[in-house]
């Protein structure tokens, strides 16, 4: 259930109870009952073996997520063995388990073509899938999907369902992560290929939390922040649909609160203003 709040909400919904429904004041109504029994398939189970299988090739700097531990997200994992090893790139749609059951065959169909123009530009692939004990990657590849089971098999597939991410990156709810299933792509993807020391994620005066980036290149001295991504409902997410119905950017002054927790480890403890001018002595740091 997404946790977006209305802005026309006029109280904080009750506490939620499994088998109960919920209502506010105004008109919407939930109700929280338990997921259908969920027998995870044997295409699920011999594609994750297979991945499983990769990883432990990779060096975990060349793992595309981190580390570990992992879960498999259903985001659309397409594996191919190159001359350097194995990679990972992302489908130009995953199928999330649950999304199978909206999803047309033929357009299925062409993810799977899709990702068989990859696979091939990869002759390496194939063998090498099948030494590590997945043998039906061709046939998934070569046989059209016209049917929900066909769709069911090319969801839990090595080629949908294996995409290694951390509990927190899978499904983490901020304060303590930000979860590909809550936050959009286009913005969640920057926590793979942000600073360290830039906090993508800060808090807003009313208590929820915004994604935002930089208005300027790091080194600038520009302490400003852009407002990327904040919940539908709050002043912030009002304020940035406004901006961009009118095509501006919504920006916080570099003395803001989320400023100065954006570049917090990039300026002065008990700094001000998260801009900073060129300093000469060495050791000196510059926000941006």
């Amino acid at each position: 259930m997404a946790d977006d709040r209305s802005a026309t909400a006029t109280k904080t919904p009750p506490s939620l109870t499994f088998g109960k429904t919920e209502r506010e004041d105004h008109p919407w109504e939930i109700q929280l009952v338990k997921h259908q029994v969920r027998v995870e398939s044997a295409e699920f189970r011999a594609a994750k073996t297979a991945v499983n299988k990769i990883l432990q090739e990779l060096g975990k700097t060349e793992r595309p997520y981190g580390p570990g531990p992992y879960e498999m997200h259903h985001g659309g994992s397409l594996w191919v063995k190159t001359d350097a090893g194995w990679r990972m790139f992302r489908a130009r749609v995953g199928i999330e388990w649950s999304m199978q059951f909206c999803a047309d065959p033929a357009k299925v169909d062409r993810l799977r073509q899709e990702a068989a123009d990859l696979v091939a530009a990869f002759p390496q692939t194939l063998p090498a899938l099948e030494a590590l004990g997945y043998k039906r990657a061709r046939k998934l590849l070569e046989t059209p999907i016209a049917d929900a089971e066909g769709v069911a098999a090319w969801t839990d597939s090595l080629f949908n369902a294996c995409v290694p991410l951390t509990r927190g990156n899978h499904q983490g709810i901020l304060p303590r992560a930000a979860g590909e299933h809550h936050y959009p792509w286009p913005i969640k993807g920057a926590d793979y290929v942000r600073y360290d020391d830039f906090n993508l994620w800060v808090t807003l005066p009313d208590g929820t939390h915004a994604a935002v980036a930089p208005v300027a290149a790091r080194g600038s001295g520009d302490g400003r922040v852009r407002i990327v991504h904040a919940r539908h409902g709050t002043p912030a997410g009002d304020v940035l649909a406004k901006a961009q119905r009118r095509r501006v950017m919504a920006v916080l002054p570099a003395d803001s609160p989320m400023a100065l927790e954006a570049f917090q480890q990039q300026i002065t403890p008990g700094a001000r203003t998260a801009s900073a001018r060129p300093r000469s002595r060495a050791g000196s740091r510059r926000a941006g």
